[in-house]
């Protein structure tokens, strides 16, 4: 007779409620726990791991492989709920990685229930494994401005994963960048809450609709950090944390767009928010994510989270009282490994310090999700999950195809200058740390850069061209000559003089600058590699300053993880490009939108700082924050504004129509303009909608992204562009920390960026302050009407 919780006649609560009813404590409590077999950093017996060389993938990774692990066997005698990172841990082909997931599965299910375990990977480059696709670092998706090229990729990504028997994806990061010297800048989407929500949901709605749990991370504030120091206390208010950290994972929830349902998971922050941990934190992640979004997913912990709750925020006094303080705060499962919710755990149930009901909700959670994903059905074996591991590609032609199109609309024309685009057969020097090391186009956590470098002899696991690749594949009538000049990082000025000798013997010179990402101090840009200001890292500006000085025209190409203040070079290069690290087909990117076969049109997510200090450095200020007024000597005027980036053509934004003069506090109205392509090419433009609130009972930002369109326009062409704005999305928390919606003028202003928004007008909302809850618009529906120009 088959076991009531197998049967797939009944429902998933049925069914999840009968295996409950099953369970011992200690099953329950299996349920919650983690094992992360690859924790060792990599077996001494595998060929070529280099045990001198300790590259940490996680927060203290070293330091809790050091303090031993137990064997798979032991650790699910229970039964287990995730299995981390099989693929992501070593160097395994798909064939690989799939024997030892069946493995690994077995193991788990040799319990008495024999229930599978749930298996998670890294994602936010592309499926983190050996050989998979490196999609373009998250910066760069925002600096898109397009959802639906994101929401394509991350369903590529999601199927890859899904075929090697994958059920959980850590990505996307919804972290709100609030200081450029952060490191985990290059992960995130973007400084404004619009543009991380509307995207991130994309790649949501993507990777869940290949079958694939999408995990938002980090809820949240863990961006705020003081002085941008990874893990570091987040000195911020509640105000603050609900209008411009929590709008992306609140959208990302509530799923609100075309298709899907919200998304499945959401992973704790590590930091502490006014001296609250995430992870200990019941209003944050009960009240607010469930109790008023109605999130029903499961909550997993960031990688020994848990943990440290004790070890680095003494707000428990050892493993076991972290784990209760996780537990009743709303996290369900521990991951990486099983340490706070282990034996501990279920001798305080025991003793009654812990309620059993919060064991049984967390499990339930879990299951829920086994359920729905097949696992508790009676013909689900773990060697039938991976029955196309070994026919999948993990860098098929669509996948490249889909870096391409991510890379060539990511990269950002800052200025032409006076040699972009490059039509002429110059002789062209490519100087720089970044011309010739593919690694510095991929993030901290694309494989090549987050396993790899344990591996050396592997190199990259795939063929990466570099930007010296790139220029010779885009000029081949060109001579191309190339000087590194100097390291990334460093003092070493030895390859000065050779630079200096390729610029003056060509007609131009391309300095590619920027960073070399890695992991906790072992590059400038990545996790736990924070800066200390935005100068460009070691002697990368004086090498640009020795190239000036040759009087050969510069061309600037910044390949970086973050924006560092270019203010020394205003008015003196040649053009000036920004690439966010574009991933594997970042060389032929850059080439192409140096040569002008493409047509840039990325944007900036990020603003392009004048000063290395001089904080706050993001557009989203109040009125004192964002204006050189003289009564502080620090200018925040950035160099170049959120939003910004040129094209080869000419775009024009005119005649600006607001629907009604006034409006009431509950009502909704139509922002229309005109976009022309006024140049001689065909391009993309995208056109910005903005809204400024300039009196209210708490000081605003002085323009807010509130919605976004990218039109693509033939040359002469035209379009009329219309933003439906709800009163919602004026709303902000108040001084009594409750949102609303308040009457008065509201400034209206589209453009092409933050700084150039040549259309505005005023709308008057009326009537009472009303308040905005949980079922208010988050988004702004935009359409599109082609006109003759």
């Amino acid at each position: 007779m088959t076991q009531p919780w197998r049967d797939p006649a009944l429902s998933v609560a049925d069914r999840v409620e009968a295996l409950l009813a099953e369970m011992t404590l200690e099953e329950k409590v299996a349920q919650l726990g983690s094992r992360w077999v690859g924790n060792d950093m990599g077996d001494a017996h595998d060929e070529g791991y280099n045990p001198e060389e300790q590259h940490n993938v996680a927060p203290m990774q070293d330091v809790f492989a050091a303090g031993g692990t137990v064997p798979l066997e032991v650790a699910a005698q229970h039964g287990l709920g995730h299995l981390t990172r099989v693929y992501g841990s070593v160097p395994l082909t798909p064939a690989e990685g799939a024997a030892e997931l069946i493995r690994q599965q077995r193991v788990v299910m040799a319990s008495r229930l024999g229930v599978p375990a749930l298996v998670h990977e890294e994602c936010l480059t592309g499926f983190t494994a050996l050989g998979a696709t490196v999609y373009p670092a998250a910066i760069n998706w925002g600096a898109t401005f397009d959802p639906e090229l994101v929401e394509r990729m991350a369903a590529a990504i999601g199927r890859d994963m899904a075929a090697l028997g994958v059920h959980q994806g850590l990505s996307p990061v919804l972290d709100v960048v609030r200081d450029y010297r952060w490191g985990r800048v290059e992960e995130t989407i973007g400084e404004d809450p619009y543009l991380v929500a509307t995207v991130g949901s994309a790649y949501v709605r993507g990777l869940q609709k290949a079958g694939v749990i999408a995990t938002l991370k980090h809820f949240a504030g863990y961006s705020a950090s003081r002085g941008a120091r990874n893990h570091g206390p987040v000195p911020m208010g509640r105000r603050e944390l609900i209008d411009l950290i929590l709008p992306p994972f609140e959208t990302a929830v509530a799923a609100v767009g075309r298709g899907g349902g919200g998304a499945g998971s959401v992973m704790n922050s590590y930091s502490d928010v006014d001296g609250v941990p995430a992870g200990a934190d019941p209003w944050l992640l009960t009240e607010v994510l469930r109790d008023e979004w109605g999130f029903t997913g499961t909550v997993v912990s960031d990688y020994w989270a848990v943990p440290f709750l004790a070890l680095m925020h003494g707000v428990a006094a050892d493993s076991a009282g972290a784990g209760a303080l996780a537990l009743a705060a709303g996290i369900d499962v521990e991951l990486p490994d099983t340490i706070g919710y282990g034996a501990g755990l279920v001798e305080r149930v025991r003793r009654g310090e812990v309620p059993e009901e919060l064991v049984d909700r967390a499990a339930r959670r879990l299951l829920v999700q086994k359920a729905e994903l097949g696992l508790l059905d009676p013909g689900w074996t773990p060697e039938q999950s991976v029955l196309a591991a070994e026919l999948t590609d993990l860098n098929a032609p669509e996948n490249q195809q889909i870096a391409i199109d991510l890379a060539e609309r990511s990269i950002i024309l800052l200025e032409t200058g006076s040699a972009l685009p490059v039509t002429e057969p110059f002789r062209i020097a490519a100087i720089g740390p970044c011309a010739d090391d593919a690694r510095t186009f991929l993030g901290c956590y694309a494989f090549p850069n987050h396993v790899l470098p344990r591996y050396p002899q592997l190199g990259l696991g795939l063929d990466i061209p570099t930007a010296l690749d790139g220029l010779r594949a885009e000029f081949p009538a060109n001579e191309i000559t190339y000087a590194q000049g100097c390291a990334v990082d460093g003092a070493d000025r030895s390859g000065f003089a050779g630079a200096v000798e390729a610029a003056r013997g060509a007609d131009l010179a391309v300095a590619f600058v920027g960073d070399l990402a890695g992991l906790f101090g072992k590059g400038t840009s990545g996790e736990g590699c924070d800066a200390e200001d935005l100068r460009l890292p070691g002697v990368q500006a004086e090498l640009i300053e020795e190239l000036l000085a040759t009087g050969t025209p510069v061309v600037v190409v910044v390949v970086s993880g973050r924006p560092y203040a270019l203010g020394d070079l205003d008015g003196r290069v040649a053009g000036l490009v920004q690439a966010f690290m574009p991933g594997q087909a970042g060389g032929a990117a850059i080439a192409g939108v140096l040569s002008g076969r493409i047509q840039p049109s990325g944007k900036l997510p990020v603003q392009i700082p004048r000063h290395p200090g001089g904080q706050p450095g993001t557009y989203l200020q109040p009125i004192l924050g964002a204006t050189h007024s003289g009564v502080s000597n620090l200018d925040p005027t950035p160099l170049y504004p959120f939003g910004h980036g040129r094209a080869y053509t000419t775009f024009e934004v005119d005649e600006l129509r607001v629907s009604a003069d006034t409006v009431p506090v509950d009502g909704e109205f139509e922002v229309t303009v005109r976009v022309r392509n006024t140049g001689e090419r065909a391009g993309s433009e995208v056109v910005q909608l903005y809204l400024s609130d300039p009196v209210a009972q708490v000081t605003r930002p002085v323009r807010q992204l509130s919605g976004f369109q990218r039109v693509e326009l033939a040359a002469g062409a035209g379009a009329e562009v219309t933003f439906a704005v709800h009163t919602d999305r004026t709303a902000f928390t108040g001084r009594d920390l409750r949102r609303v919606v308040e009457p008065g003028d509201l400034r209206i202003l589209v453009g092409t960026s933050a700084g150039d928004l040549p259309c505005q007008a005023t709308v008057q909302l009326t009537g009472p302050a009303r308040p905005a809850g949980a079922d208010r618009r988050l988004t702004t529906p935009v359409t599109v009407r082609p006109i003759q120009s």
